[in-house]
């Protein structure tokens, strides 16, 4: 993929806290109108907590019972253990847990703390916000609701924060996509000296999410944000991204 000599990004602004009820599709694209902003030709970052509000991907805590391994988890670590009850229910397995830091693996082969259960940001102080059941399919449909209106030629990104192995801070990552090529493979091309790449993939849509990320802070209110200068070719889906664990090395 070869981007334009600058890329462009824009925060859209002024959209409202999401609910179940709201067409988002509709609600980004009359906040991107209000700015005089064209959704074509680029990539819509979006934030998963209002992919998830939409969706409806929402707990109150108030009707969890935790589980004896809930509770067990929530004494070593200082926590709510209704809220370690949905983590391990929405997780497919422990990865680690130490340092009362929970990292498990969710059902969309996700790698992350809390299986992506979030308190904060949420629509109640005691409600609990869900990863969305199918991020892709969740990009997919968003995207289609904005041609739909008008939209042209755009891809749509779905992010969220993640921690990194070996490494200290957080980074929002793509956990669903549609419309654009999630990863860029360079290999078979050749470097400045002319040698030919062999290993060398790119997470695209890792890329547009950590720089759209820099304008979503969680106290900024701007979810979505507007990507040019990316080509918005190819095709594919986020789980493309997913090491097969019998390459982890580090599992």
């Amino acid at each position: 993929m070869k981007v334009t000599p600058s890329i462009s990004l824009f925060p859209i602004p002024g959209i409202p806290l999401i609910t179940p009820q709201d067409d988002l599709a509709l609600v980004i694209n009359k906040c991107a109108q209000k700015i005089g902003l064209e959704l074509k030709d680029g990539v819509l970052v979006v934030a998963q907590k209002v992919i998830s509000k939409a969706e409806d991907r929402l707990v109150s805590m108030s009707e969890v019972t935790p589980g004896e391994k809930a509770r067990k988890i929530a004494r070593e670590d200082e926590k709510d253990p209704r809220h370690m009850e949905v983590v391990l229910q929405e997780s497919e397995a422990i990865v680690r847990h130490g340092n009362k830091v929970l990292i498990t693996e969710t059902r969309h082969g996700f790698v992350c703390a809390n299986a992506g259960v979030d308190l904060s940001n949420a629509p109640g102080e005691d409600i609990a916000v869900l990863l969305p059941l199918n991020p892709d399919e969740s990009a997919k449909q968003l995207r289609k609701g904005l041609e739909e209106l008008g939209g042209q030629r755009l891809a749509v990104v779905i992010t969220d924060t993640f921690g990194r192995p070996w490494r200290e801070g957080l980074v929002d990552v793509a956990i669903g996509s549609s419309g654009i090529a999630p990863i860029d493979d360079f290999r078979g091309q050749t470097d400045l000296a002319g040698r030919e790449l062999v290993v060398t993939t790119a997470a695209t849509v890792d890329q547009l999410a950590a720089a759209a990320g820099m304008l979503m802070q969680k106290d900024s209110g701007i979810p979505a944000v507007w990507v040019t200068g990316v080509p918005v070719t190819g095709e594919g889906c986020v789980a493309d991204l997913i090491r097969n664990p019998s390459e982890d090395l580090f599992r």
